[in-house]
């Protein structure tokens, strides 16, 4: 596997939504914050060996966090719902 792509699909993000949306072909991963779309369907479909139809992405906005006297934000993060063509799946059991 190339790192590069590795390096742009950082994990898929398993929830009760997204386990309900993988049933209808939609997947989501977590992405790197910088990556486009083209870059993002050329690493699932190189990473997972299959055929993607469209990209939907978000950014999540970083929330305030404190720790005692000290405050700041969470890391800003970017999903992807990744819609692949009819009949393919991914494991990601």
């Amino acid at each position: 596997m190339n790192t590069k792509y590795l390096e742009i699909v950082k994990a898929p993000v398993i929830t009760e939504k997204s386990a309900a949306m993988a049933e209808k072909g939609q997947y989501v991963f977590k992405v790197d914050p910088k990556a486009n779309k083209t870059e993002i369907k050329q690493a699932i479909e190189k990473l997972f060996n299959v055929k993607v139809e469209e990209i939907s992405t978000l950014n999540a906005v970083p929330k305030k966090r404190r720790v005692g006297r000290y405050s700041g934000l969470t890391n800003r993060t970017k999903k992807a719902i990744v819609r692949l063509a009819e009949g393919q799946t991914i494991d990601l059991g």
